[in-house]
């Protein structure tokens, strides 16, 4: 492919992105609500096209296609249990929207601090929110550097196609917040899901039809058709892959944060199912991808340069190479300037508003577009120290968020659940994964093969437990949000039956 076309086809997709971005203000974006939340009035179509892109992002069609040239079948495995983990949106979800709208969260972080009356628990839960969100916002930017390195043979660098989507991803956030993001992404989603299932038909008509496929692997690459396989995805390795994704909707901020988002719970529901079957599609999708590079290019340096070289070969006519390049940016975008927002809300609600008890909502704002840009660039830097595999550093960035869903589960099910249990299981749970990431390789024998994600979480559970029980619980108030919250979830299916 021409630097030319890749250019071209960049240039169309800021041109049209742009526009869209500033067809979605409505009003001005004068409040915290406002600004990341969208007034709480996002629609159903709209809600869903935007979670589904900000859920799939550079890890699908560059990580899971790369995840699946390394290990097989096994890639296919891991992501269906992250689509069954969306089960959890099914039951965590209406009880996200009702609290967020009786009591104007703006912020996962703020309720967890107000459900359990303690703003050290908002402000700690957003300090970790910020240190293991940073690393994926890094990936999705190293996605799209390698993305247009490997499709221009480096006649763009990888430093400049970070640049690039580094630049984008404040934009899009600055236009008009959440609503030029949610709008964008609709854009984004719907344009990678129709371009890349197009171009996957046409690799697999031109390999001989799904059965000309299928034969292909089973003759000539029979391994990546079983598990473990090569041996990348030993039960253990699986385990700690998939359970961190399995949490994904409920630990990490950026996305649980969208249960806020639609404006009833009709729209709620519509959100869900529209995501589900997004998800189904762009999982297939991206398995594919990954076996047919397999099939094509065995022997690749990367295996996260799977998806590029596919692009970059002429198997594919070089304008469509151009469409599925866009799409891929589009996703990695739509994930960072989420992120962008959620981690700029967290730093100006529950961060410097804790630190500065008057601070206005309209202060809180001004300081969160200011963190917009700090944040994006600490992620730029992260990017540049060019970390191998995106899929595994995705998989670690969750696994440090995945010390806080104890504290989310206890905020809807447990009365004893105490402040003081919360703060021990984040911060316990956070060193425990931050310390097996740093030695991870000298460990490995000692903690029994199992992945960070899983003593993470096993930590964070008994500490979140065990010192909730040894502490004073608010039971006043966990009285009061529980009660709310069974009453409407009452009303609300009262009224759909």
């Amino acid at each position: 492919m021409t630097v030319q076309l890749v250019w071209l086809g960049l240039g169309i997709y800021v041109v049209i992105s742009l526009i869209v971005a500033y067809l979605s203000r409505s009003g001005k974006q004068t409040n915290m609500t406002s600004y990341f939340l969208g007034d709480r009035k996002l629609g159903g179509f709209v809600s869903a096209l935007s979670y589904s892109a900000t859920t799939y992002s550079a890890f699908m069609l560059v990580g899971l296609a790369g995840l699946t040239y390394a290990g097989g079948v096994g890639a296919l495995g891991f992501e269906l249990i992250y689509l069954m983990g969306v089960s959890l949106v099914a039951f965590f979800g209406p009880r996200f929207w009702i609290v967020g709208k009786k009591y104007g969260y703006v912020t996962p972080s703020e309720m967890l601090g107000d459900r359990y009356q303690s703003k050290t628990v908002a402000f700690i839960v957003s300090l970790a929110s910020c240190l293991f969100l940073i690393p994926y916002s890094a990936v999705q930017l190293t996605g799209v550097g390698l993305l247009f390195s490997g499709m221009t043979n480096g006649e763009i660098s990888f430093v400049t196609g970070v640049i690039i989507a580094t630049a984008l991803a404040i934009i899009f956030s600055y236009v008009a917040g959440i609503r030029s993001v949610a709008w964008t992404d609709s854009l984004q989603a719907l344009f990678m899901i129709v371009s890349s299932t197009a171009i996957v038909m046409l690799l697999i008509y031109q390999m001989g039809g799904f059965s000309g496929f299928f034969q292909s692997l089973e003759n000539e690459h029979p391994q990546s058709l079983q598990v473990p396989g090569n041996g990348v995805f030993s039960f253990p390795a699986f385990l700690g892959m998939t359970i961190p994704w399995f949490f994904f909707a409920l630990s990490n901020p950026q996305v649980s944060q969208r249960l806020y988002m639609p404006a009833s719970m009709t729209t709620l529901r519509k959100m869900l199912i529209g995501f589900l079957v997004f998800g189904f599609i762009y999982t297939l999708v991206a398995v594919i991808w990954g076996y047919s590079a397999v099939i094509l290019y065995p022997g690749l340096e990367s295996s996260d340069l799977a998806t590029p070289t596919l692009l970059a070969s002429g198997v594919i006519p070089p304008v469509l190479s151009m469409i599925v390049m866009i799409g891929i940016m589009a996703a990695a975008i739509s994930t960072i300037d989420s992120i962008l927002l959620t981690l700029s809300s967290l730093f100006a609600r529950d961060i410097y508003g804790n630190l500065n008890k008057n601070a206005t909502d309209e202060a809180q704002l001004k300081v969160g577009k200011f963190v917009i840009p700090v944040i994006a660039i600490l992620a730029f830097l992260f990017a540049l120290l060019q970390l191998d595999l995106i899929s595994v550093l995705s998989i670690a960035s969750s696994a440090g968020l995945l010390v806080i869903v104890p504290s989310i589960i206890g905020t809807f099910f447990w009365k004893r659940g105490s402040a003081q249990g919360v703060i021990w299981s984040v911060v316990g749970g956070g060193l425990v994964v931050i310390i097996l990431e740093v030695l991870k390789y000298t460990t490995k024998f000692l903690f029994m093969g199992l992945a960070s994600g899983i003593w993470g979480i096993i930590t964070s559970t008994v500490l979140f437990v065990v010192i909730s029980l040894m502490t004073k619980a608010p039971e006043k108030k966990a009285e009061e949000f529980l009660s709310y919250v069974r009453t409407e979830l009452k009303h609300h299916i009262g009224d759909q039956s």
